[in-house]
Parts: C-alpha cells; sequence; structure tokens
C-alpha cells in the first residue's frame, strides 16, 4: 500500500476492534466425563496461570455507575438473570442464582504491534482487554481481545479489518507471506517487552500440523495468548484443551469515527459492513450486481440520512462483522461513558456475545451427534449402551441450553432489539437451532423406538415360554395330586423323581427361550382360522428345521 494512497485516504480518529473467538473444549479421552465449571481448572494453578476472574460491577453500590445501570436496563428479564445472574432477596438467594458465565482476563498484555505488509509501516494499538468467557454446562469458550488507536488512514483499518483476525493463513504469498495475514503480530508487555511473536510465514508447521492430525495449527501468538490452554492436537501441555469451531477469520465488532462519516463512499461502506480487502474509494470491493441490495441487507439506518449532517451514525453488520460508524465531534458518538461509544463496548459487545455465543453452541451439538453416531456398532453390546448414554447426554444438555441460554430476542429497546435480529439474521442461527433440535428428537424418538422394540422382543420370549410352560405345568401337575403315593418311598426315589421331572422341564424353557421368536410365529400361525392343521404344523416343522436361527438382539 502506497504512502500516497495513505495520505489520501480519510482518517479514523478513533479505531476500536474487538475480536470473539469462539472454541471448542476437547477431551483427552473420547468417553471423559464432562465438566461443568472448566474455570475452576485455571484457578487450580494459583499463581502460575496469567488468567484471574473479572469481579462483575454488581458489588459496592457506590461504584456502580450510570454505564453499567444503562446497560443492564437494556436487557429483557430473562437475559438478565443470564447475563448477571440474580441478586439475594429479603429471602436470601434466589433460585437463578448467579450468572452461568465466567471472564477470566490477562492484565499482563499492554500493546498489540502490527506489521501488514512489508510496505506499511508498523501500527502500534493499545489493549484494552483480553478476555475469556467459560459459560456453565457447555464446552464452549469464547477469546474476546479489544484493541484501539487513534488517527490511523481509513486503508489501514480496512486493512487491519481484513487481516489481524486470522487464526491461521489460507495460503502463501509468493514471498512467503501467509496469505490474507499480517506480515508480523507481537504481543507486548507495559515495558515494552516483545512477549510473543506471529508465524504466519512458517508454511512448514502449518503443512506439517494438518498432515499429522487432519486438522489445523493455530498462529504462535494466538497460542500464547490462550496459554495454559493447548491446542489438542498440540505437544504443548494443558490444563483444558481446544480447537477450532467454526471459519478461520474470527468474528468482529468495530468502531470508527470520523470527521464528516458522510463524505464516505459506498466501496469504502461495503469494505468495511464486509471485511473486504482494503481497495480505493471510488471502487466497489466486489461487482455492482452483487451489492445491488447491499443498503437494504447489510445497513442499519435508523440514526443516518447523508441529506441530514445531524442523522450521521450507521451500523453495518455481515454476521461475521458488526460495524459502527459516526462524527467524533458528536458528544452522542464518542463518549465513552454515556455515548454510543460506551454502548459499542458493553451493550453491543454483549449482543455479539450471545449469537456467537449461541452459533457456536449449536455447532457444538452437532458436533457431538455426529461423534455419537459415527462411534455406535449396533453389533458391540458396549457401543449401543455407551450410545444411548450420549445421546441422553446430549438431551439433557440442549434442554438446559434452550431455557437457559437460548432467546430470540434480547431486548424491548428498538434499536438493540432491531440489530440483534440483523446478526442472528446473518448467522442463521434460528435455522440452525430448528435443525439441530429436530436431530436430537430424532435421536431422542430412535432411543425411545428402540427401547419399545426390545421390551415387545421380551413380551414375546416371555409369551412363549408361558404357553409352553402351561403345558408342563399340567403334564406335571400329577405329582402333586397323590395318584402315585410315594410319601413312604426312600429319599432317592424321591430326588430321582424330582430329577426326571426338573431337568426336562428346565431343557424345555431353555429350548423355548432359544426358539421364542420363531415359535411366536408358529403360535400366530397356530391362532390363524384360515390356515388349515397341514399349514400350521408345516410352520413348526420349519422352525425345528431352521439351524442357527438368531434373534436380533438391538
Amino acid at each position: 500500500m502506497s504512502e500516497t494512497a495513505q495520505n489520501a485516504s480519510p482518517i479514523v480518529r478513533h479505531f476500536r476492534q474487538i475480536l470473539l473467538w469462539p472454541l471448542q473444549i476437547m477431551h483427552a479421552r473420547v468417553r471423559e466425563p464432562h465438566i461443568s465449571k472448566y474455570w475452576e481448572l485455571l484457578e487450580a494453578m494459583g499463581s502460575e496461570c496469567p488468567w484471574r476472574e473479572v469481579n462483575d460491577e454488581f458489588g459496592d453500590p457506590d461504584d456502580f455507575q450510570e454505564r453499567h445501570y444503562k446497560e443492564f436496563i437494556t436487557f429483557l428479564p430473562y437475559v438478565q438473570r443470564f447475563l448477571y445472574g440474580e441478586g439475594t432477596g429479603r429471602e436470601g438467594q434466589s433460585g437463578y442464582g448467579k450468572s452461568p458465565i465466567r471472564v477470566f482476563r490477562r492484565r499482563d498484555i499492554a500493546r498489540m504491534r502490527v506489521m501488514l505488509d512489508e510496505q506499511a509501516p508498523p501500527l502500534l494499538f493499545q489493549v484494552a482487554h483480553v478476555d475469556l468467557h467459560f459459560f456453565y454446562d457447555l464446552d464452549i469458550i469464547i477469546l474476546a481481545v479489544e484493541f484501539f488507536a487513534n488517527d490511523i488512514p481509513l486503508l489501514l483499518a480496512e486493512d487491519v479489518l481484513f487481516k489481524v483476525g486470522r487464526a491461521y493463513p489460507a495460503f502463501w504469498e509468493a514471498n512467503g507471506q501467509g496469505g490474507q495475514c499480517p506480515r508480523r503480530v507481537e504481543w507486548l508487555s507495559a515495558a515494552g517487552e516483545t512477549l510473543a511473536v506471529s508465524d504466519y510465514e512458517n508454511r512448514h508447521k502449518y503443512l506439517r500440523f494438518v498432515c499429522r492430525h487432519r486438522s489445523p495449527n493455530v498462529a504462535a501468538h494466538w497460542e500464547y495468548l490462550l496459554w495454559p490452554l493447548a491446542l489438542y492436537h498440540s505437544d504443548r501441555e494443558g490444563v483444558i484443551r481446544y480447537r477450532q469451531i467454526e471459519y478461520h477469520r474470527m468474528p468482529l465488532l468495530a468502531y470508527l469515527s470520523f470527521n464528516d462519516p458522510q463524505a464516505l463512499t459506498r466501496g469504502d461502506f461495503a469494505r468495511l459492513a464486509l471485511v473486504a480487502k482494503a481497495g480505493p474509494s471510488d471502487t466497489l470491493p466486489y461487482s455492482e450486481t452483487e451489492l445491488t441490495h447491499f443498503e437494504w441487507q447489510y445497513c442499519y439506518d435508523k440514526f443516518w440520512d447523508p441529506a441530514n449532517p445531524a442523522l450521521s451514525s450507521r451500523y453495518l453488520c455481515c454476521g461475521h462483522a458488526f460495524v459502527v460508524i459516526g462524527k467524533a465531534s458528536e458528544r452522542f458518538f464518542a463518549d465513552p461513558e454515556t455515548g454510543l461509544l460506551g454502548q459499542f463496548r458493553h451493550q453491543y459487545f454483549l449482543v455479539n456475545l450471545i449469537a456467537h455465543f449461541h452459533k457456536a453452541t449449536l455447532m457444538l451439538f452437532s458436533e457431538w451427534l455426529v461423534i455419537a453416531i459415527s462411534q455406535l456398532d449396533i453389533r458391540d453390546t458396549d457401543s449401543v449402551k455407551t450410545f444411548k448414554r450420549e445421546i441422553r447426554r446430549i438431551m439433557e444438555t440442549f434442554l438446559r441450553f434452550t431455557h437457559r441460554y437460548w432467546f430470540h430476542e434480547v431486548s424491548n429497546q428498538a434499536q438493540a432489539r432491531d440489530l440483534f435480529r440483523l446478526l442472528t439474521g446473518h448467522l442463521d442461527t434460528d435455522r440452525v437451532y430448528q435443525d439441530v433440535s429436530a436431530a436430537v428428537k430424532e435421536m431422542n424418538q430412535y432411543l425411545d423406538s428402540d427401547g419399545l422394540r426390545r421390551q415387545a422382543n421380551t413380551v414375546v420370549r416371555l409369551t412363549v415360554v408361558t404357553t409352553l410352560g402351561l403345558i408342563a405345568t399340567v403334564a406335571t401337575g400329577f405329582l402333586g395330586m397323590n395318584i402315585f403315593d410315594e410319601a413312604s418311598a426312600p429319599v432317592w426315589l424321591k430326588v430321582l423323581i424330582l430329577a426326571g421331572v426338573l431337568v426336562p422341564s428346565t431343557l424345555l424353557v431353555i429350548y423355548a427361550v432359544t426358539k421364542s421368536k420363531a415359535l411366536s410365529d408358529f403360535l400366530e400361525a397356530l391362532s390363524d382360522e384360515r390356515l388349515s392343521w397341514r399349514d400350521k404344523f408345516g410352520v413348526l416343522f420349519k422352525v425345528l428345521r431352521k439351524p442357527g436361527y438368531k434373534i436380533d438382539r438391538f
């Protein structure tokens, strides 16, 4: 990118970006039980762990500020209880209890230095937060990284949005640089010390890892950031194992303020909304046909009107990205406490967190179902039992997710409600939820029908045994009728008579159980008045002559 193009580009007075990276927690062993509170593994490390739990704002009432209040009342009551838990009332702790979300934060990373390519100078960003979100009872975590800078050209801002949030390169350029990735990313401490450096250019590392594990690797600076969590197939030690659950481009939120946002072109808005590659303002990132309905699909223009300078705030959303654009000189837009900047960092961050958490969790359930069915072997009794237990666990967890975490609406405030609908519409979470719900119900119905089938087989066996046992009971009942008076007979004779009756009866019952499925066909034929006696006994002879008759056990 030439220096002339950068100088001609509009200046972003304040640039702020939040990366959201949903990850799936993996287990070291396939049948290892799921853990409800993964954050306890970090707490158990004590001072060795760089992550510390973040206390919420609901502590000292004197420290509770207006922005906290505005954030809280944005959401509907059931979403409030999800995000913040429920406080104690007059009768003590209420039924809902604490929030099922736990947030842990790293405070050792103060800045991020980014070199986008060979020509561009390094950019230095201040890191506001590095947070890790855990969710009770679910194998999902979300990493959130917030960073910001002032007075950078729009072209560079577009390049940052396009390149920085990459877990690994999709390909490599001719010069060896990772395709569509920054040339170099560094995490810096408050003293300026380099803590970790990216390795997108290490082509051999990524190719070798995929060849060995059939799973993508993660760039070195992201691995460092997540420690003591470790990649599932990595050789590094880690108390929690994770792997990618979505696309390698991390979802993001971005806030950009300009002296005159209405001077931006349609091409600028398209690149920001769709997180496309940086380019001249007088061109479009895609064809005119592709962008015919751009404003209708990706723009929320309730506070935007090119003909009215008072309406200069615009929201852009494509699902993968949520971008807010406005005027730097307006207090409504730029105030970090009560303005749109404060809302972006709190209300809109939480709206995006909920939406991406929903999508990641639904993909997790889909993954669980695939794993459960792929490991099922109907010829193996242990495999069938394991499959049933796993499906029941998934069903129970899905029910808890539905009633604890799943929301169609998060707010009655028009703006937050509309933006959540726009976001979830692009993510298509409602359709995915219906698909996963149907799949879970189908699995559960299969277990129910299989249980009924097994019960029916048991009833058939018991019916056959009872029918044949009735014959044996009548035939041996004469022993209790005193027809033969053997009361004074020797003991050995009584034992011989008992054995002479007990052994054939036992063999008859064993044979009846073994042939119960086939004998049930004979009993059914015997009760059919349309068949002749010859046909009825023909069925019996077929049963007796049929060797190795095997009953379906499952």
